[in-house]
């Protein structure tokens, strides 16, 4: 049987994306505090510099996979106006329903689906844009939901993956000593849940570096790929063109 890694466990492939889903619906309720709080309000800058460089007009169609709370859908939907359509999706279905509620609260209606994106249910060729913040480093097979991707997008269609890449190397001792010593404290007092947070501190580390990441995207379809480092590489936002 194949097998994979869930932070730094070896698992079998097929258990990963239970021991992931058990992880996210641990934290679901408390998703968007913590995300504050390990980032220092970070997230939010980051998210906001994606939705710039997506160059949305209105129409477009954009695919929100793994979009959990919803930000980047709520952005997105204004971008692409009422002619437009944003589908709001995870694989996690507390995640997705806290989002969905999130986004009703705030007067935003949008397709909401819960699937996996390495076997996405949409059309070939129907996105003018696809976007991953912070889940692909979860997926069990990386390369086949980057071809799920292309193949969901249009000729020309543009790829942003948001994830937490390779910090610059004169930070990796104090990111380090963050990961490992603060994040599964900070997660253990807010959440209840020291070893979710330990799994994210080793996700990261399992996760392709900046460079890795792009020669995926470029092996799966993608003929344009530009990585722009984000707070000295904690994150990556990777821009893909389909060929």
């Amino acid at each position: 049987m194949t097998q994979t890694h869930f932070g730094f466990q070896t698992v079998d492939a097929a258990e990963k994306a239970q021991r992931v889903r058990g992880v996210f619906d641990s934290v679901a309720a408390n998703y968007d505090l913590m995300n504050d709080l390990m980032s220092l309000g970070l997230h939010r800058a980051w998210k906001a510099y994606t939705v710039a460089l997506a160059g949305l007009k209105f129409g477009d169609r954009v695919l929100d996979i793994a979009g959990g709370t919803g930000d980047l859908a709520q952005a997105f939907a204004k971008r692409v106006g009422a002619s437009g359509q944003v589908v709001h999706t995870d694989i996690n279905a507390a995640m997705l329903s806290i989002g969905r509620n999130r986004l009703l609260d705030k007067g935003v209606a949008l397709p909401t689906v819960v699937c996996d994106a390495e076997h996405l249910p949409f059309p070939d060729q129907y996105f003018d844009l696809v976007s991953v913040a912070f889940g692909l480093r979860n997926m069990t097979d990386k390369d086949l939901a980057l071809q799920e991707m292309c193949r969901v997008l249009k000729p020309k269609g543009k790829l942003l993956v948001l994830e937490f890449s390779k910090v610059a190397p004169p930070l990796e001792k104090f990111y380090d000593w963050y990961s490992f010593k603060v994040l599964p404290r900070l997660g253990q007092w807010i959440a209840k849940d020291a070893a979710s947070y330990q799994y994210l501190a080793e996700s990261i580390r399992m996760h392709p570096n900046q460079d890795e990441l792009k020669q995926m995207m470029q092996a799966s379809g993608f003929g344009h790929v530009d990585v722009h480092n984000l707070s000295a590489g904690v994150v990556a936002l990777h821009f893909g063109i389909k060929c």
